[in-house]
Parts: C-alpha cells; sequence; structure tokens
C-alpha cells in the first residue's frame, strides 16, 4: 500500500500545482509522469520539463504503507481520474509490480508506472544566489502588469521572457518584444547587490498561475543560470534565459506633450475603433488636436471607425499610428482611473503612465498607416 486512505481533494491539490508543466507527448515517456515521493511529511510530488521542476508537498500521515517509497505516473490521467471522483471520496493508492491501483468508492484504476530511479530532477545551480522575500500578490501584480509584452517565439531569445532586477531595495520587472515595452518598480525590504535574471515565459505563466493574491510571503533565490521560488507548499525551479536583455532605460522617452484620460473612456474608445481596422495590421491613427483626440480605424474594405474625446490638450497637432492590440493590451493590464499619454513627433513612441503610479511605464513603438 502506498497510501492508505486520502480525502480526493488533499490528493489533487498538489497534483494540480504541479501539472501545469507536463506534456502529454515528451520526447522522453518520463516526463509525461509525475514522481511521488515518501518523506517524513507526507508525500513529494515533483514534476519537470528539464527546463522548470515543479515540487508541491501532500502533508499526510504515513504509517504501515510497505516499503515502496516512490513512483512516477502519468500526470494528466491521474488528474483526470481525481477531477471525476466526487469531491468527499476517500482514495487510496496501492502498489503492485509495476502498476498503481487507485481505489475510490466502488471505482477502479490501474495505470502504468515508469522507475522512480529513472525520473530526471534538475540539478541545484544555486550557489552565489540572491535571496529576497515578497509578498506573493506584490510579485503576482507585478509579473502581471509586464507579461503579455513578452515576445513569442521570437529568435532573439532573450525576448521570450521577463527581466528581473534587483538592486538596492527595489525589484524591477521589465518585458519586450521590440514593438512595445512595459516597465514596473516596486520597493522591497532589504538592501540588495544587483541581480538581473531572464524568466523564461513558460516560468512566468506557472508563476501567474501558483501565486495567490495574499501577504503571505515567496521566497525567490536568484542565480547566474537558475531560479528558486518557495512559497506555501510549493517550490518552483527554473533555468533562466542566457542572453543579454536590451538597456531598456535608453527606449523609455522623456516626452513634453503630456495628455491625461480617463482610463476606461479611452479604453473602450479603442475597443471600438478596433472593430474595423484591418485584420493583419490592426492599426489605428491618434490624431491629437487642441482639446481634442480622435481615434481612425479602417480596413481594406473601405470601413471606417472615428472616435472622438474632448481632451484639455493645448500642444502642437499631431497624427501618429499604432498597433491598437498593443493600446489596448496595455491600459488593459494597468489599474488606476487616469492615465496620461506622452508623445513626441510622428516617429516617436508613445509613452503611457500612471499619475499615481511612477513605478509604471508602457512605450508602444509607432507604426505607419
Amino acid at each position: 500500500m502506498f497510501i492508505k486512505q486520502i480525502g480526493r481533494n488533499d490528493l489533487l491539490a498538489p497534483l494540480q500545482a504541479v501539472v501545469g508543466i507536463v506534456e502529454r507527448k515528451q520526447p522522453l515517456p518520463i516526463l509525461s509522469n509525475v514522481l511521488l515521493k515518501k518523506n517524513a511529511e507526507g508525500v513529494r510530488f515533483i514534476t519537470t520539463d528539464l527546463e522548470i521542476q515543479i515540487e508541491a508537498q501532500l502533508k499526510t500521515e504515513l504509517q504501515n504503507t510497505g516499503d515502496v517509497e516512490a513512483i512516477t505516473i502519468s500526470a494528466k490521467k491521474l488528474q483526470e481520474i481525481l477531477r471525476a471522483i466526487p469531491d468527499e471520496s476517500s482514495i487510496s493508492l496501492d502498489t503492485h509490480e509495476n502498476k498503481l491501483l487507485v481505489k475510490a468508492n466502488k471505482s477502479r484504476f490501474s495505470l502504468q508506472t515508469l522507475p522512480a530511479q529513472d525520473f530526471p530532477t534538475l540539478t541545484e545551480q544555486l550557489t552565489g544566489s540572491v535571496k529576497i522575500e515578497i509578498e506573493q500578490g506584490k510579485l503576482k501584480r507585478l509579473l502581471s502588469a509586464v507579461q503579455h509584452a513578452m515576445a513569442q517565439q521570437d529568435i532573439r531569445y532573450y525576448l521570450n521572457g521577463v527581466l528581473l532586477v534587483i538592486e538596492a531595495s527595489s525589484i524591477k520587472l521589465i518585458a519586450t518584444d521590440g514593438h512595445r515595452l512595459a516597465y514596473i518598480a516596486e520597493v522591497i525590504e532589504g538592501d540588495y547587490p544587483k541581480k538581473e535574471v531572464i524568466l523564461s515565459r513558460k516560468t512566468v505563466n506557472e508563476l501567474l498561475k501558483l501565486l495567490t493574491d495574499s501577504t503571505e510571503k515567496i521566497q525567490l533565490e536568484l542565480a547566474e543560470k537558475q531560479i528558486r521560488a518557495t512559497f506555501a507548499n510549493i517550490i518552483l525551479t527554473s533555468k533562466v534565459i542566457d542572453g543579454k536583455f536590451p538597456d531598456y532605460t535608453r527606449v523609455i522617452p522623456n516626452h513634453t506633450n503630456n495628455l491625461m484620460l480617463n482610463r476606461v473612456v479611452i479604453l473602450q474608445a479603442l475597443q471600438r475603433a478596433a472593430i474595423l481596422s484591418n485584420e493583419k495590421f490592426r492599426g489605428v491613427r491618434l490624431l491629437l488636436t487642441e482639446k481634442n483626440l480622435q481615434i481612425i480605424s479602417s480596413n481594406s474594405e473601405q470601413e471606417e471607425a472615428q472616435e472622438d474625446i474632448e481632451t484639455d490638450y493645448q500642444g502642437g497637432a499631431l497624427d501618429i499610428g499604432f498597433n491598437v492590440n498593443y493600446l489596448l493590451e496595455g491600459i488593459n493590464n494597468i489599474s488606476g482611473e487616469q492615465i496620461t499619454l506622452s508623445f513626441g513627433d510622428q516617429n516617436s513612441s508613445l509613452l503611457i503612465t500612471v499619475p499615481e503610479k511612477g513605478d509604471y511605464k508602457y512605450v508602444v513603438m509607432p507604426m505607419r498607416i
């Protein structure tokens, strides 16, 4: 017997925490499995894709459960079985030869296992790491503010992630795909040497799924080749992207033509204009004149949308085009009632900031329409 009796929800919770990085079709079949390993506190669940490893602890008493200390079984199949079993069920796990028997109520499932000793785990590479603590909710908010600006499968592999910078008493997160850039900073407790790592897209996405909005702390360890995040009953270890991130300080402009707008008003106007924008290029024109902002979009079928927003703008006239999706994603991922749009000339980038949050900056490059 591997586990005599355990509540269905108690068993499902740690499995749900680790299953996100598992793909059904893997070059190595064992990478589709979850390693269940007994320890003094109960059972540890471990998955890996050789880039990321996630561990979650099931705290339970294991008495007289036999001499099998570890097994590996299909993570997705076990997840589907547990999801299909009624909530209040009690489950037992038993091993027989190379099978795991899952029993619940009058249901029986026999799953193929692979040898636990063949399960690959990441070698720890955290020597000389910088350790910080930050609230889970705060880190989740910071990641959410920039993650949309990450590149997707760019040949410049260092853009396919988020740059995390620790320096003195601040944490900064930056993402860019070469067309737009998102930057956010936050004060943290302590005084740290400067450390920069690039988190992969998959690492960022898993953290966003696992982090809660609570004030509970997460410990981050940042090293040259690896990061580790420890929180609740979870340990996430990941390789970092090896590369030189662009100098983001040179990308953020210092424009003097500023326009303050209600965030919801400009967001809804852009959403309406986007309906008739070109499906491929997704361009919109912003025509800025005294006390008025006009948003115009058109498509290959000669259809056109026009939105006018009354403003307090007093600067020179400007006609400039942008990708409407980039504008929408940036404005959607920030909070606050008011936002500030800062313009240069028609060839300059647009800077979006939040008046009460000087730690957030979003830059969008112009496009010809």
